[in-house]
Formats: C-alpha cells, structure tokens, sequence
C-alpha cells in the first residue's frame, strides 16, 4: 500500500504515477475521500467516548433524580458510541480497499507506457556469430538428452517437461553457482515453503491485477508461489527488524509456478515459458532511503551471474505500465537469444519501496528509536530459463555445448557437453 502520508501531501504525484501506469488516477481521489471519511469517523468516534468519560465521572458524583436524569443520558450517548464505532469501522474497511486499489508510486526516473516502452540502459557483450547453421535450445536439449518435451506433456500437460541427464546437472549447477555467489555478497541462504496464505500472497501484490497467473489450493486455502519472493516477504510480518548491521538479505531458492493465463500461443516451444522451474530469488529488507543503493547491489550482482556465464546481454528500465502492482521500479536483464535473434528476459531486479512492507507490517527502529515501515527489494540470480540462453550461445558446429567456464566447476569440471 502507498504512504498516506505522501498521498495527503502531493496527491497530484500519486494521480502522475496512476497515469504512467495507465491506470484509473481516479481511484486517487477515491483513496482521497476514504481517507477524509476515516480520518472525520475516528475523530467523532473520539469526541464521543471523550464525552461518555466525563459523563461517567458525573453520574459517580449525582444523587437522585440528577443521577437517574444522567444515567438515561448516558445510555443513550452509550448507543450513540457504538453507532459511532461502527461508522470507524466501516471507514476502516472502505480506506483499506481504496488503498489497496491504488499501485505503487513509481520513482521520478521510470519511464511512462506499456511493455515496448522500456529504455535500454546499456549493452554488455556481443552477440555471438556463427559460421554453421545453429539449433534452437529444444533441439540442442533433445540431443544431448537434456531436456524432454514430450514425456513432460504426457505426464502433465503443456508448458511441462523433464529436465534429465546433464539438463537436470545444469540447472541444480546454475542454482549451486547463484547460492554461492549470494551466500558470499552476505545474502542468508533459505529453501521457503511454496504454499503460502492468502494475507502474505495479497500483502506482495500478487492477487492483484494478475492473479489469473496464480495457482490457489481452494479446500487449503493456500496458493502456490510463483517466487520466493513470496515468502520472504512474509518471512518477516508483523516484525521490527534491527538495521543496526545492515539490510537484512536472503536468497530464496525454490520451486515456482505459474498459471501463465493469456499466453495462449507465445513462446509455446521449449522451456522459455513455462509452468513449473526452479529459481534462486534474492530478497532485501532495508530502511527506505537505502533501497535505490541496494537496488544498484542486486543489479551487479545479477550482472555478475551473467558474466561468468559469458553471455551478452542489455539491461532495461521497464515501463511504469509493465511493472506489476508493487514495484516502484525495475531493471531486467535479457540475453541474447540466437535462434530468436533478439534478447529475451533472463532476470530482473525490482524496488518496492515500502509498498509490501506496509502490507505486511514490516518495520525497523530508526535512530530516533521510532518505529519505520521498512523497504523491501527482490532480484533473480538464476532460473531454468537460464539454460535456454546457456545451450544456444555456447553450441558448436557438431552439436554439442561448450560450458562455461564460470560453471564448470559446478559441473564437475566438465567442459563440453556431447549429443
């Protein structure tokens, strides 16, 4: 949920970023008059108990017909309390839904638009040129006896698969390299559960516009994650943090799943798109006025990842339109894909500002003592998606698949992958 405070102060701010979204910036003015209605319930609901307290005091002192006269006074202002807090309560309820309706305000430099208007913040590496005719990463993994397609939909459905062989020693290799490369920049390793409730999967922002894409247990009441992001948000709900050391940091390695509804006929080859894949996710708690600083942390780090894995890559700032509820802002990185001739999205990285924090009442003393709502942020150190852009940039003329180096030492020290 948004500061109300910074909607009281610059609502035309909150109505800009509603826009850039392309989104209602009426449902500002609606959080507006939610919060006028609350904030007027609260006030007459307080003026009244006030006045049933004094009044209390003067019937302890009345004698006779001034205490019965005072006594029927005090039972019908009793009435009009309990009128008055149910007016505070419906004011609650109606000021959480409005705000709730509103998305994250977006930070000065995100651009406006849709999914196409994203900027390109730079280029790292060149794509790769081949002198023989290349495969996509569905044939290289068929070959190598990677990855299996067929069998996948057999057992349960389209967008499934088998990963097997050195497919399946690729991916648990890709994770292996991420844990280590987050446990070493400090990050506390965790393997969250993937069914969470309903408050912490509402609290990230993910039954909002696009829980068509979430899959929910009904007679559970529980939904499954599509990250573990999830549940590193809720990790901490309802806590105070201790910054005194630092952001609190976390890599979530987990199973993920997505119901991918309304990609009917995209990217329905291979394993670009799918409903179930393994992915490292880093997390991020930290007070407000260091989340741009830790975001530019994530960032390199994600860099990092892709540079050992000799891939090129750009990296973009996503449009406000295409940044989902809780983000203020996002940088993706997306390799380049030979069979496709184009970069596709690998990992991104994404500042939430105090968004879910609010949501989820996560907050942190400030050197004052006093009580903060803390900043979360969340980025991708790798994903089955990985193997995609892996098989297809290091494949050679006969078939097989060069490893990286940056990897092989997850891989047993092997160098080659061969059909």
């Amino acid at each position: 949920m948004i500061d109300l405070k910074t909607l009281r102060e610059d609502p035309d701010a909150v109505r800009a970023s509603q826009r850039a979204r392309g989104e209602d910036s009426a449902l500002v003015d609606a959080l507006l008059a939610a919060d006028e209605r609350r904030r007027s319930a609260v006030a007459g609901a307080d003026e009244l108990r006030a006045e049933q307290k004094r009044m209390g005091k003067e019937v302890g002192k009345s004698s006779g017909e001034q205490r019965d006269r005072l006594l029927a006074e005090a039972k019908e202002l009793a009435n009009r309390v309990k009128e008055a807090e149910a007016e505070q309560t419906a004011a609650d309820a109606e000021l959480e839904r409005a705000q709730r309706a509103v998305s994250n305000i977006i930070e000065p430099e995100t651009p406006h638009g849709g999914e196409q208007d994203y900027v390109v913040l730079k280029h790292v590496g060149t794509p790769p040129e081949f002198d023989f005719g290349i495969a996509d990463h569905l044939e290289l993994g068929t070959s190598l006896g990677a990855l299996d397609m067929e069998r996948g939909a057999k057992v349960s459905g389209a967008r499934f698969y088998f990963l097997t062989g050195v497919g399946a020693q690729l991916e648990l290799a890709l994770l292996n390299m991420a844990a280590a490369s987050a446990t070493a920049a400090g990050f506390t390793l965790t393997v969250p559960p993937v069914l969470v409730r309903p408050e912490v999967m509402e609290g990230t922002g993910f039954l909002g516009a696009h829980s068509d894409e979430v899959y929910r247990l009904e007679q559970d009441d529980l939904y499954l994650v599509g990250t573990s992001e999830v549940p590193l948000a809720g990790y901490h709900q309802g806590e105070i943090l201790d910054f005194t050391a630092g952001p609190r940091r976390y890599a979530g390695w987990s199973t993920c799943f997505r119901r991918e509804a309304g990609s009917y006929g995209k990217d329905t080859r291979g394993i670009i798109r799918v409903h179930q894949f393994n992915k490292l996710e880093m997390f991020s708690y930290c007070p407000p006025e260091q989340a741009r600083e830790e975001h530019e942390r994530l960032l390199a780090l994600e860099e990092e990842m892709l540079g050992k894995l000799e891939l090129s890559y750009r990296v973009i700032d996503t449009a406000a339109g295409d940044l989902g509820d809780s983000a203020a802002r996002k940088f993706d990185c997306e390799a380049w894909i030979p069979s496709q001739g184009e970069y596709r999205e690998l990992t991104s990285t994404s500042n939430c500002t105090t968004f879910q924090a609010r949501r989820l009442n996560v907050r942190y003393r400030d050197a004052d003592g006093a009580n903060r709502i803390a900043a979360t942020l969340n980025g991708t150190l790798a994903t089955t998606r990985w193997i995609v852009a892996i098989l297809e940039n290091h494949q050679l003329s006969d078939g097989s698949v060069r490893v990286p180096e940056g990897l092989r030492p997850f891989m047993g020290g092997i160098e080659v992958l061969t059909p």
